[in-house]
Order: C-alpha cells, then structure tokens, then sequence
C-alpha cells in the first residue's frame, strides 16, 4: 500500500503562483505514472496534468497548458505542480494520484480510474 502526502495548498490572489507537493510513503516496485486531479465545488473531480516516472512524458488539460508544471523527484518519491497566472478558476481541491497496475495505456487526459492511489486533497482557493 501507497500512501500518498500533499502539501498544503492556499490562498493566493488571482496571477499569483503556488506549487503543490506529493509525496510517496514507498516507492512501489512499479509507479509507471503520478497525477494531479482537481475538484472545484459541485463539480466532479478532472484531470489536471500526469508525469510518467521516467519522466520523459508529461500531459495537462488544456486549461492549464502553459501556466502549470508537473515535475518529479525520483530521490524523494515526490511530484510536483508548479502553478504559475493562477486563476479564480483554478479553486479547487487539488488531489495527487499515482498508478502502479501498469504502463498508462494512452496518452491522456486521464480518468480517475486509470489510477490506484490517491492523496487526502489540498485546498487551492485563489481570490480574484
């Protein structure tokens, strides 16, 4: 079992920049990928951006392309997302994902089934 740890989120005003931290308890034999999803007030939990460990492949919604940054430390077990002309849509609780069944099967975006293990969610509210 993967337990997985966010930073805090927070509040930032609106153009502002946050970077959100995850860390894995264990690194398991085989994490093809890791995740950030997101779940705005009412609405249902979407896809915000993947890395495969290896690193050598990242995606994001179209929303985010061009402001956000996903990122890993394989020494620390640890993913990042760097969001950069943060938006009052962008409140949301933000939620880190990872996938050990296998390689992803498809090159995004991605579903919250396609992933095995989840973070408890971080709170992002940005002001406008």
């Amino acid at each position: 079992q993967v337990e997985l740890v966010e930073s805090a989120g927070g509040l930032v005003q609106a153009g502002g920049s946050l970077r959100l931290s995850c860390t894995a308890s264990e690194r398991t034999g085989s994490t093809y990928a890791m995740a950030w999803f997101r779940q705005a007030p009412g609405k249902e939990r979407d896809f915000v951006a993947a890395i495969t460990w290896s690193g050598y492949s990242t995606v994001y919604t179209d929303s985010v392309k061009g402001r956000f940054t996903i990122s890993r430390d394989t020494a620390k077990n640890t993913v990042y997302l760097q969001m950069n002309s943060l938006k009052p849509e962008d409140t949301a609780v933000y939620y880190c994902a990872a996938r050990s069944r296998a390689q992803l099967t498809h090159g995004g975006p991605y579903s919250g089934s396609e992933f095995d293990y989840w973070g408890q969610g971080t709170r992002v509210t940005v002001s406008s």
